[in-house]
């Protein structure tokens, strides 16, 4: 009786090679980041302006679009869109994430509207390949970051004209102002806290909705991410994700449950299951940046000379070669594993989601630094682009829940104590 016997069945079907497609779409993708994306990613990241002419090549090539994420989504072992993330990341963080920022808000609308929502707004998010838009999903503000029951932004249903108030300001949103299509966060019913939200497209032109400031970032500086300002918005009532009818049935069932006493943890847990199920995504964008700046610390050590030989030569440079390459392959396979769980519905019992968010956005900060300690003076300058992605790295234990969040929330799972 051999091993897979005696662990109670034949494990020979288990693989960690991609299929022939998933190579196909992750070497295409590597050719546009590098042909394109990364041509450009210092001249964006000076200007700190939205790499309008990258997207439009990226509409071109079929990349920027709709269809593209969703064929990547529907991906059976849930490694479509890790892989995507990885690719475009490598290219450059910043223009990658103008590139799926966008998808943000399309992803709003699919989870919560109704067939004729998504046929009406999703393709105005992205326009045409020679016109192309971009949406805004705006969800965060001044005293609601981690905390989405702080949430202030208000919307009101006014009967007689069928249309909603919206006032309010998110922060922290990506294309916030400069979208063709923005989707709001906005509470309708403070009473029942995270239950009483609910989500609102801002059509193109609406009075009353414009950009506050507009960040001036450390990194991921060609992403314009800005405030949105909503100053007695008022949109019609089919631009309430889901309908009217819908919504109030979703508070009825919410008032009771909370009446009941059983509405708290049960909903906190139900909202958890949600965040982890996404977090991967951002583990491998963190991914793409680390392997990045790894690939360029390493092309630089075998090619950079002292005392008449390569630097990684030198135990000092090829043990931290060495140890940056082993923790980004970790990092990719706790992403690959919580996508792959993520796709087959898996239950995070371990909140693995969280695991895979927190080590590779650790990872992308840890390898980053080596990659610019290894080229030493030059790694400190704008002529080599790893001060870049080390810039940039700093992003991934900040958003999408920071690391302290991430910790916490794997602690607490573990524990089987209530993630507050």
């Amino acid at each position: 009786m051999d091993g897979r016997q005696r662990a109670g069945g034949d494990m020979s079907g288990f693989t960690l090679e991609l299929t022939d497609d998933q190579k196909q779409i992750r070497d295409w993708l590597h050719g546009f980041a590098a042909e394109v994306i990364r041509p450009a990613a210092a001249e964006w990241d000076e200007r700190e302006e939205t790499p309008w002419p990258v997207i439009q090549e990226a509409a071109k090539a079929g990349i920027y679009s709709l269809d593209f994420y969703a064929q990547q989504f529907f991906d059976p072992t849930g490694l479509g869109i890790p892989l995507a993330m990885e690719e475009l990341f490598w290219g450059d963080a910043g223009i990658a994430l103008s590139i799926v920022g966008t998808g943000l808000a399309a992803v709003g609308v699919l989870a919560n509207g109704t067939e004729e929502q998504i046929g009406t707004w999703i393709p105005q998010m992205y326009g045409e390949p020679g016109d192309v838009k971009v949406a805004a999903f705006c969800s965060s503000e001044p005293d609601a970051g981690s905390d989405v029951g702080a949430m202030r932004t208000r919307a009101v249903y006014r009967e007689a004209t069928d249309e909603w108030v919206i006032d309010g300001t998110k922060t922290w949103a990506t294309n916030g102002g400069i979208a063709q299509v923005h989707v709001v966060v906005a509470v309708v019913d403070p009473e029942l806290g995270v239950k009483g939200h609910a989500s609102f497209v801002v059509p193109p032109g609406t009075p009353g909705l414009s950009q506050g400031q507009k960040f001036r970032k450390h990194g991921i500086r060609a992403s314009h991410t800005a405030e949105v300002v909503l100053d007695g918005v008022r949109v019609p009532g089919h631009c309430l994700l889901g309908g009217k009818e819908k919504l109030d049935e979703r508070l009825a069932r919410a008032r009771a449950a909370r009446a009941s006493g059983t509405s708290g943890e049960r909903v906190r847990n139900a909202a958890m299951a949600t965040f982890e199920a996404s977090r991967h995504v951002v583990g491998a964008m963190a991914v793409g940046t680390a392997r990045a700046a790894y690939e360029t610390a390493l092309d630089y050590a075998r090619t950079r000379t002292q005392f008449g030989r390569p630097i990684v030569d030198n135990q000092g440079v090829a043990f931290q070669l060495a140890d940056m390459r082993t923790r980004i392959d970790a990092a990719r396979l706790l992403v690959w594993r919580a996508s792959w769980m993520a796709a087959t519905g898996k239950p995070f019992t371990a909140a693995e989601g969280s695991m895979s968010k927190l080590y590779a956005s650790e990872t992308a900060k840890d390898v980053t630094a080596r990659a610019i300690q290894i080229l030493g003076g030059n790694g400190y300058t704008r002529e080599y682009p790893v001060e870049r992605m080390h810039r940039d790295a700093a992003i991934y234990t900040i958003f999408e829940g920071t690391s302290e969040i991430q910790r916490l929330v794997i602690a607490r799972t573990l524990a089987g104590v209530p993630i507050r």
